[in-house]
């Protein structure tokens, strides 16, 4: 059975830093390219920024120069590293395969940036 377990949100200033954490399973993690994705209130989920099974990575304009995610095949686990957190980044953040996500989501963690 797929499953996502999102880990780390909180509540940062702005301009601070928060590092999300993601193990799957049910999945053969190392070979799927994986995503973040965020939900803020009101709005529909968008897309973060992605990692392929070989490393390579992009990201959403508004989050570009400013986060980074990175992968560890040994844990199951996709991490995103938010820097520069802005009000906007608010939202609830969500791990899943790339492109076409599995219709299976974690809870996700809870981002808010305080002014």
């Amino acid at each position: 059975q797929v499953r996502f377990v999102e880990s780390g949100g909180g509540v940062v200033q702005a301009g601070g830093s928060r590092r999300l954490s993601c193990e799957a399973s049910g999945i053969t993690f190392s070979s799927i390219h994986m995503a973040w994705y965020r939900q803020a209130p009101g709005k529909e989920r968008e897309f973060v920024a992605r990692i392929n099974s070989s490393g390579s990575t992009n990201f959403a304009d508004s989050v570009k120069g400013r986060f980074t995610i990175d992968r560890d095949n040994t844990r199951n686990e996709v991490y995103l590293e938010m820097n520069s957190l802005k009000p906007e980044d608010t939202a609830t953040y969500y791990c899943n395969r790339a492109n076409t996500p599995y219709p299976y989501w974690g809870q996700g963690t809870q981002v808010t940036v305080s002014t």
